[in-house]
């Protein structure tokens, strides 16, 4: 028997997109600051481009256009440590290498550059060094507010995520300290600052670093957990299908048989039906446990009730083809030969996704060209042949070695099912899959 379809394509299904995770809540957490300033420099985190960073801070390599501290915080910072720098001029007045309103100024230009730091935190930190390095070198007349200007200056320009501005922002201090050996007045006071301005700019720089490592380590952690998540529910979902397609198929068949047997079987004795009656009633039970496990299964995995359905076989492949009908672009014929029989449902379904492959594989490579997909029954078997008329594979595409994942996926299939699958040119030009396909897995068996 041979049944001929002319004028059919294959129209390739629509494929969902991975959904994109959107983000529940905020990641928040503490910063453990070296310097609190009064406790309103607390950091929230964001979301960022490059993961979740502290809200307020630069991302790595975005600038120095915010810092994480209040709008006031800077300007209360300088002015007071500007007035308890002037203060100590005040009283120092007789030791200090300057006069009073010359180291007022001094005073006020080592420390007034803090309140910049938010706003534009390399100008700052520069002026402060500039001021001091000349205070201390010109009139020996650094004070402990333009050192703690100093320190904390570098502190932050480092959380913001400088790297090198405050590592050579020390620079200037070492020298000092290499070029008046003979001065304690400025000598140890340069090292000392020397010390301590790499330590904390370092601390710094350090904790800035290991704040963004923890920051991409969560949202590698929560993307990871997201895909596990997707691909769980993805087999959920196709455990779901494989259980409704077979399993509750032969166990229908059981249930069936037994009643049947029963009630056809002429002098059974009573017992044998009662047996028989039994099978049935735990078959039918079983069925009904099995329905409501793939009714969880498919809850768990997000399958709408309404898209539901039976996975195909073979004899929607006629529905198949009037998809690619609809899509009006090049031609297929389905051939069918052979005494025709219902198949095992596990391998109607491995024949069904051959096809719809190979159709895919011939509308994405030859678009145009006319496909015949052949089936031939053989009692114990199946023979698949699918042909296109198209140019066939480009010279540069893989061997057998180097399979593309719809060709592998096929293979698989079949492999699957106990059959076997090859593909290749076809003679005389275009390409063609055979496939030979057991009548009945081996389970079954």
């Amino acid at each position: 028997m041979v049944v001929v379809s002319k004028g059919l394509e294959r129209k390739s299904p629509a494929r969902r997109p991975l959904g994109s995770t959107r983000w529940g809540g905020r990641l928040v957490r503490r910063f453990d600051e070296a310097v609190d300033l009064g406790g309103l420099s607390k950091v929230m985190h964001r979301a960022g481009p490059r993961g979740l960073v502290p809200r307020g801070a630069v991302p790595p390599g975005a600038g120095l256009a915010k810092l994480p501290l209040a709008p006031e915080t800077p300007v209360i910072a300088a002015s007071v440590l500007a007035l308890l720098a002037s203060l100590e001029m005040i009283v120092r007045a007789d030791s200090v290498h300057a006069e009073l309103p010359l180291s007022l100024l001094l005073a006020l230009g080592t420390t007034t550059p803090l309140a910049l730091v938010r706003t534009n935190g390399a100008a700052a930190a520069v002026g402060v060094t500039g001021m001091s390095v000349l205070a201390l070198t010109g009139y020996q007349a650094l004070t402990l507010g333009g050192a703690a200007a100093q320190l904390l200056v570098l502190h932050l320009l480092g959380r913001s995520g400088a790297r090198h501005l405050p590592l050579l922002l020390v620079v200037p201090y070492v020298a000092v300290a290499l070029g008046h050996p003979d001065v304690a007045g400025i000598r140890i006071p340069a090292i000392l600052l020397a010390t301590c301005s790499a330590a904390v700019a370092a601390a710094a720089i350090g904790r800035r670093a290991r704040s963004e490592a923890l920051a991409q380590s969560a949202t590698e952690r929560a993307i990871a957990e997201t895909l596990l998540d997707h691909a769980a529910r993805g087999e959920r979902a196709r455990i779901a299908r494989e259980l409704h397609d077979v399993v509750a198929h032969h166990i229908s068949m059981i249930s069936v048989q037994a009643e049947t047997a029963r009630l056809t079987t002429p002098g059974m004795p009573e017992a044998g039906a009662e047996r028989l009656l039994d099978i049935g009633d735990t078959a039918r039970a079983a069925l009904t446990e099995m329905r409501r496990l793939l009714g969880v299964l498919r809850e768990d995995a997000g399958t709408p009730a309404e898209t539901r359905r039976p996975q195909p076989g073979l004899t929607q492949l006629n529905e198949l083809l009037d998809e690619a009908r609809d899509a009006g672009r090049g031609s297929a014929r389905l051939i069918v030969s052979g005494p025709v029989a219902a198949l095992d449902p596990g391998v109607e379904l491995a024949a069904y996704r051959i096809v719809q492959e190979a159709l895919t594989n011939a509308r994405r490579h030859a678009p145009g060209a006319a496909v015949d997909v052949e089936l031939h029954y053989t009692g114990d078997s199946l023979h698949l042949r699918i042909r296109d008329n198209g140019p066939g594979p480009d010279r540069g595409a893989p061997g057998p070695g180097g399979l593309g994942h719809g060709l592998l996926g096929m293979r698989e299939r079949a492999t699957t099912v106990g059959g076997r699958l090859r593909s290749g040119p076809a003679p005389g030009g275009g390409f063609l899959v055979e496939a030979t396909l057991p009548a009945t897995t081996e389970d079954a068996r």
